[in-house]
């Protein structure tokens, strides 16, 4: 799946990308070689694109990270589409946009079982805008948690205005761990996690998020999110 290098690995899509630019590259150079100088900059950004840098998970229950590098453009309760599979309540979804000098690798945000995977074609809308999370090209993900049987998690890679093509290495079935390596979405992108009732989100809109490494959300114990609901219907009660 990699091929690697010293610091960092190279994702297998970008071998064909980089060689296809050198050999343009070289031949360019052979005609000016002013601008062949200048082309061989377009072999050094497609080796920056395909990186895939070595990165630790954090280590904690209930601990939800993010799915992919980016800044975080939206976060808002949203119904799921219906063929998420997901439920038909809303759900708290948060969106990161990825640029195309971010890293593109996803990885898996929680470790669970995968229990449904679904595919859509459709449009290249810009990827920063909400629009591209309904209309766009996607590939979605259910995930069962190990921690919590009974929830589910949502993570939906989205092409963009420049992304497409999407690439998926799990399928339905498969036993996933945080932190781990999943897919690719190529050029510019954007990430949607739908994720459980009893989660409470730790980032906001506008920071810079690291895939595999920035906690996005916290499991909140479904006993201790009852006794919270209870308390607030409570002091509603008392208010009135």
């Amino acid at each position: 799946m990699f091929c690697r290098l010293p610091k960092y690995k190279l994702h297998r899509d970008g071998i064909g990308f980089s060689l296809s630019f050198a050999v343009a590259s070289y031949l360019i150079g052979r005609a000016n070689l002013t601008l062949g100088y200048l082309s061989s900059l377009s072999v050094i950004w497609c080796i920056y694109f395909f990186r895939v840098p070595c990165r630790t998970s954090p280590v904690g229950k209930g601990l939800i990270v993010s799915a992919a590098d980016g800044h975080v453009v939206s976060i808002k309760e949203v119904l799921p589409p219906p063929e998420f599979c997901l439920g038909a309540s809303p759900r708290m979804r948060v969106s990161v946009f990825l640029n195309i000098f971010d890293v593109h690798v996803n990885y898996i945000p929680i470790s669970g079982k995968i229990t449904h995977v679904y595919y859509k074609q459709g449009h290249f809308f810009n990827a920063a805008k909400d629009k591209a999370s309904e209309h766009n090209e996607k590939n979605a993900l259910v995930i069962q948690l190990d921690e919590q049987k009974d929830c589910s998690i949502g993570v939906v890679q989205i092409a963009g205005l420049v992304a497409r093509r999407i690439r998926c290495d799990v399928r339905c079935g498969d036993i996933v761990k945080r932190g781990q390596y999943y897919g690719l979405i190529r050029f510019g992108s954007r990430q949607d996690i739908y994720l459980p009732e009893n989660a409470r989100v730790t980032v906001k809109v506008g920071e810079k998020v690291f895939a595999a490494t920035t906690v996005l959300a916290e499991l909140v114990p479904l006993q201790e999110e009852s006794v919270v609901q209870e308390k607030t219907t409570n002091a509603e009660g008392t208010n009135a």
